[in-house]
Parts: structure tokens; C-alpha cells; sequence
């Protein structure tokens, strides 16, 4: 089968926007395919959409590949269960189904049942519904209805044994903090134009009338959450200044509301996570700790002079903590993999989680009075084992496990260690065939993040296992700006130290060219969101050093990011250009603002879509104009632009098998990896 000639569309217009910042003129292009409703810009979209389809969907051996991506895909799978009433409260999707349903079953075991179920909701499976709360008799779910990849939803409640609605539904809005169910009204965090806000909807009321019980200080920068356990005295507000947290504030609400939250934290600058545990508080901090440490709260009387430090800080850092089963289980990052030790209400350490070495836990379900727990994990080969436990008996089993058609056996992990620019250390995850020779031209996919303290941890990836079976080297480095190293590891990669974050990814990349494993022709990198700003700096910094490049729902013009959707989030992590001093150094690296003309530049594809309403899509159609216009490799700049996905998953599988498809048979047909035994191999 011959490969597909590439249809070259015709070029953007260029209407240069110049705008005048701090002294200095920057010239913006393409600033006309910001109006992503305009009639030039839906034509631009659909020609651009029609051109990479026909490309990347007639390749040579996609089909091959199609193939065994949807058996990968379109396995059994489940989600951590919620434990109420004698009930497991869980999502899961059958393998024949495109979308997961929200099911029950008798705690320990015992038939399951539906309790809705999504699939051909809509004809085209763009409506999916997630699991939200359950009330403590098992009476009132609470879900909510996402439409294809938007943060947004619509918040709905079920009773079980009726098996139908309530007739009450909270809008469609960004329901940040969950819900909390109590016993005839519902607690909910929503994000206003004005704010974040707490209000308390009474069942059978108007929700236009729902009481507004806090959040009133915050400003639309500023995000909150709630929480309540079963039986629970109080519940637990948290305001969230930024999408990394850097300053959180914790506040203890009486339950039912009957008078203002009380501060349990609101002066400090550092990040708290708050714990339930009967008449105590657990707040797991970076105050006066980087790498985090625990403190204990009577609920009673939650000032600062009564805290006491019951788990202490150590080098290896705290990603997470749960207080369920009357104990405290406490994740720790040892060189990038889940540990999780399990405490006695004093912090004394009790035993060990018995998980695998390379692994990265997925949640923790329960509460401080319930025995029983539930703890998840995932590895590169494992998509997802689910222990019950109780943690007080140290007994642990497993309850749940998602298979997919693969053999362990032909899959290693590696941990390797290269050096950035500055000296820092950055360890990185290589999987591979066992055995594999670095022989100098194996094909290499690098994907990354590096920010908001995220940790990127070994995770189960389709994309890793076809990569791998496939000959090739998927890897995974931790890059400055996550969290895998503490709160110093993420500090190191934000605002004016972004750079160190695309030095360690280069430092990578190097690396894998350095030891032997690949060369540039035969290297690819792919990244999302932040990992698409990531990937966007990596191809306009060393362009000469990768052969293709898959950048998804990116971030690229950062002089201008923080004007859209919800990006004055990001602010405390990146700047925004308002700022002189972040003028400087956001457009010393914005991807958009460093494309040069002529450069030959590696093959590109982005992929994006009107539902994402996180980061807008304008970055991805205004790089993709701007490279193709500038590139001089003659190699393929293209946009996958779907008009129903978007940022926070929702797809079909179906669709989500294509999506995967389209991206991996670029990537491997740009290195000569994709063409079927006996087909002709290489990249245009």
C-alpha cells in the first residue's frame, strides 16, 4: 500500500496584530483565529481537519495498529468504589460498551447492580456520567453529566430503590470541591463568574434560591473544595489560590450549616490538605516542611497552638494522605514510585502497604469510622488493581482488577538517571522489550509535564505498550516543576525557573541519543497541556533533535494565556505578562514567539477540540498556522481538530481508539516503525 501524498492546505492568512507591551511591540500574526466561531475560522478548522484525516488515516500498517490499540482499549474496566450503607458504589465500563455506568454491589460481594447507565444516552455517546457522593444510608446518589471533554457538568441526584431522578438539578457549571450529601439537603462547591462559592441546596427547592455559605472573600482566582464523611460533625472548606496550590486556607463548617465556617488555616503561605477523623483534623503540609509532614487538629478547638506533628517529615516527599479505618495511610515518593505506610492515630508507623516496586497509586476510598478500605494502583503493564483492606487487622485483598491482552513477561522497566544543564539529577523510566540492545537507532518516544506539582509516576499507557511491542523505547523522565521530589522539585520549575523544566526534558532527550538508544532522526516527543507547553519549547529550542513531535491541547502563547477560560489559575505558576518582570521571561520561552522562518523544523502534529474549555484551543490553531508558514524541513505541520472533545476525557472508546490511532501512527510513521512487515517505512 503506497503512502498518502500529503494535501498541503493552503496558507493562513497573516494579518499582523501588534501590540505595544511594556515598552516593547510583539507581533501576533494569527490573531484572528482566537474567534474560534467566525466563519474564516470554522472553514480554517475543517481544512485543516479534512487534510491531517486524510493523511494520518490512509498510512500504511494504521489499520494493524488500529487494531491492536482497540483491544488494548476496549477491556472491562472499574473504578474505586465508594463504601455505604452495605453497598460498593462504583464506574464501570464492559468491554462492549462505550462509555462507563454507574453500578453497586453488597459489600463484600454479591451481584451488581445498574444504576444508570450512559451508553446511548445521545447518539453519538457524548454524554458520560461520574459518580459524586453517596449519602450515608445509601439512599441519594449524587452524579454528575459531562458532555464530551468539558470540565463542566451538571449535577443530578438518583434514588436507588426507586431507580429514577430527583427532580432537582444543579446547572451545568465547574463543580470544583464535589458534593456533600446530608440528610435532606446537599452541600456543593461551584465556580461563579464572580468567585467560588459554597452553597447548600435543600431537596424540592430552587437551586436559583440555594443559601451561599461561603467563598464570598475569593476573588476568580481563587478555586474551593468541600468535603464531609458520613456522620461527620463538620465539614471541611478549602480555598485553593492557584491550580498548584502553592497557599491553601482550611476552614471547619458545623454540621448541619447553622452559623459561618471557623478558620483552621488562613494566614499561611504554604499548601494544606485537610483529613476528617472523628474529632480531629489531619493536615497534610509543606509548612515548614518541603517535603511534606502531618499535623493533628482537635475540631473543637482547631488554633494553631494546639497542632501537634504526628508523622514528620522525611526525604522521601508525601504525594497524598487518607485518615480511613482508624489509621492514617500516607503515600510517599521513593525515586518516583508509591509507597504507602499505614500509622496509628499518633503517627507511630504500623506496617506497609504491600504494593509492587514500580507503581503509582490511583486513590484511596474510605472514611475514619468504616473498617473498610479501598486502595488503588496502576504500573506501566497494570491498568488498574484495587485492594479491599482493613487497615486496623493489616489485611489487604485484592477486590478488583482491570486485564488487558498483554504478557508482562515482554515488558521491562528500567530507572535511569541523566543530568540537566545546571547539574540537577533527573531520573527517568525507560520501557522496553527485556533484553533490548541499544544499538543506536531503536525509535524513542519521551513524554513528560513538569509543573503544578504534579508527579508523574509509573502509569499503565496503551501508548507505552505499542510502543514497546513495536521495538521501540517509551520514556518517562520527572521533570523540575512536578512534585515526585517535594515542594523544592516543583518550586525549581515555575515562573522564571520554567526553563529548567524544558532543560531537564532536553538533558533527556540527550541522554537517550548519548547512551546509545536512538538517534534524533528516530526520537518523537509528545506531551499534553502543560506537557504540550513542554514540547512546544522542546521543538522551538532544539529542533534539530527530534524527528516528530505530538503536542495535545497545549498551552504556546503564554503572553496572552492567561486572558482565556480558566488560565488565571495558572498565573501563580507561570506569570502572566501584565508583569514586567514575567514579561521577560515568558517571552524568552513562549513557543509561539520563538518560530523562526526557515527553520527546519520536525514533523508536528497537534491535536485539540472545541470542548476543551480548560486551555483554549486558539494556541493550538495559532502555532499550527504560524509553523506552517515557517517551517523549512518540508516535513508535516498538522491539526487534528475534533469538535466535540476536550480536556477532561469523556470520550467514547471508540472515539478515543482513533484518537490514540491517529497519534501513534503518526509518531511511528515518522520513524520509520509503523509500515507492516514487507511495506515500505519513513516519514514524509
Amino acid at each position: 500500500m503506497p503512502r498518502p501524498a500529503l494535501r498541503i492546505p493552503a496558507p493562513a492568512r497573516r494579518a499582523d496584530t501588534r501590540d505595544l507591551l511594556h515598552g516593547i511591540e510583539i507581533t501576533d500574526p494569527y490573531r484572528w483565529l482566537e474567534d474560534q466561531n467566525s466563519p474564516e475560522t470554522r472553514a480554517w478548522i475543517a481544512e485543516q481537519n479534512a487534510a491531517a484525516e486524510g493523511f494520518v488515516r490512509a498510512l500504511p500498517g494504521r489499520e494493524g495498529l488500529r487494531e491492536r490499540l482497540a483491544a488494548l482499549l476496549r477491556t472491562d474496566e472499574i473504578g474505586l468504589p465508594i463504601a455505604r450503607a452495605g453497598w460498593c458504589w462504583y464506574r464501570r465500563r464492559r468491554a462492549d460498551q462505550e462509555l462507563a455506568a454507574v453500578c453497586r454491589r453488597p459489600e463484600p460481594g454479591g451481584p451488581e447492580e445498574v444504576l444508570l447507565d450512559p451508553n446511548g444516552w445521545t447518539d453519538d455517546d457524548s454524554l458520560s456520567a461520574h459518580l459524586l457522593d453517596v449519602s450515608e444510608d445509601g439512599r441519594l446518589v449524587a452524579y454528575g453529566v459531562q458532555r464530551g471533554g468539558e470540565d463542566e457538568m451538571e449535577v443530578r441526584f438518583r434514588d436507588p430503590g426507586a431507580g429514577a431522578d430527583l427532580p432537582d438539578v444543579l446547572p451545568r457549571g465547574r463543580y470544583y470541591g464535589g458534593t456533600c450529601l446530608l440528610e435532606d439537603a446537599v452541600l456543593y462547591a461551584i465556580q461563579t463568574p464572580g468567585g467560588p462559592r459554597v452553597r447548600l441546596h435543600p431537596f424540592g427547592s430552587d437551586p436559583a434560591d440555594d443559601a451561599e455559605i461561603w467563598g464570598h472573600a475569593y476573588g476568580p482566582e481563587v478555586m474551593v473544595g468541600v468535603e464531609a464523611a458520613p456522620r461527620g460533625r463538620f465539614a471541611v472548606l478549602t480555598a485553593y489560590f492557584g491550580s498548584a496550590a502553592t497557599r491553601t486556607e482550611v476552614f471547619v463548617l458545623p454540621l448541619p450549616p447553622t452559623g459561618p465556617p471557623r478558620a483552621v488555616v488562613d494566614e499561611l503561605d504554604a499548601r494544606f490538605e485537610a483529613l476528617l477523623a472523628g474529632d480531629h483534623l489531619y493536615l497534610v503540609t509543606n509548612w515548614q516542611a518541603p517535603n511534606g509532614r502531618v499535623l493533628r487538629v482537635p475540631l473543637d478547638d482547631p488554633a494553631r497552638g494546639r497542632w501537634t506533628e504526628v508523622v514528620p517529615e522525611q526525604s522521601a516527599a508525601i504525594r497524598s494522605a487518607a485518615a480511613i479505618g482508624g489509621r492514617l495511610l500516607v503515600e510517599r515518593l521513593v525515586d518516583v514510585a508509591s509507597r504507602v505506610a499505614v500509622h496509628l492515630p499518633d503517627g507511630m508507623p504500623e506496617a506497609a502497604a504491600p504494593l509492587p516496586p514500580a507503581c503509582s497509586l490511583t486513590g484511596i476510598s474510605g472514611h475514619w469510622e468504616d473498617p473498610i478500605s479501598y486502595v488503588g494502583y496502576t504500573t506501566f503493564t497494570e491498568p488498574h488493581v484495587i485492594l479491599r483492606c482493613r487497615p486496623e487487622a493489616g489485611d489487604w485483598a485484592e477486590w478488583g482488577r482491570v486485564r488487558v491482552p498483554i504478557d508482562a513477561a515482554r515488558f521491562e522497566t528500567q530507572q535511569v538517571w541523566c543530568e540537566s544543564p545546571d547539574g540537577t539529577r533527573v531520573p527517568m523510566f525507560l520501557v522496553h522489550a527485556p533484553g533490548l540492545a541499544s544499538d543506536g537507532d531503536r525509535p524513542a518516544l519521551l513524554t513528560g509535564y513538569g509543573g503544578f506539582n504534579a508527579s508523574v509516576t509509573p502509569t499503565f499507557s496503551v501508548r507505552a505498550v505499542a510502543f514497546a511491542e513495536r521495538g521501540g523505547i517509551y520514556a518517562v523522565p520527572a521533570l523540575r516543576g512536578g512534585g515526585e521530589f517535594g515542594e523544592a522539585w516543583h518550586a525549581a520549575g515555575m515562573r522564571e525557573r520554567k526553563q529548567n523544566v524544558f532543560d531537564d526534558f532536553l538533558a533527556a532527550a540527550r541522554w537517550l541519543v548519548d547512551s546509545g538508544w536512538t538517534r534524533p532522526e528516530r526520537l518523537a516527543i509528545a506531551g499534553s497541556s502543560n506537557g504540550g507547553l513542554l514540547v512546544g519549547a522542546a521543538l522551538t529550542q532544539r529542533p534539530d533533535l527530534f524527528r516528530a513531535v505530538v503536542c495535545r491541547v497545549p498551552l504556546l502563547d503564554m503572553l496572552r494565556y492567561h486572558r482565556f477560560l480558566v488560565a488565571r489559575f495558572w498565573v501563580p505558576e507561570y506569570g502572566s505578562a501584565d508583569d514586567s518582570a514575567a514579561f521577560e521571561y515568558l517571552r524568552a520561552y513562549s513557543p509561539y514567539h520563538n518560530v523562526r522562518d526557515g527553520e527546519r523544523y520536525p514533523a508536528v502534529l497537534f491535536m485539540t477540540g472545541d470542548s476543551d474549555t480548560r486551555v483554549d484551543p486558539l494556541h493550538a490553531r495559532k502555532m499550527t498556522a504560524l509553523l506552517q508558514s515557517a517551517t523549512g524541513s518540508g516535513r508535516p505541520v498538522m491539526l487534528l481538530y475534533d469538535t466535540k472533545s476536550g480536556h477532561s476525557g469523556g470520550k467514547p472508546v471508540g472515539a478515543l481508539v482513533e484518537e490514540v490511532t491517529d497519534e501513534l501512527a503518526f509518531v511511528l510513521d515518522q520513524l520509520g516503525a509503523l509500515a507492516p512487515e514487507g511495506g515500505a517505512a519513513g516519514g514524509a
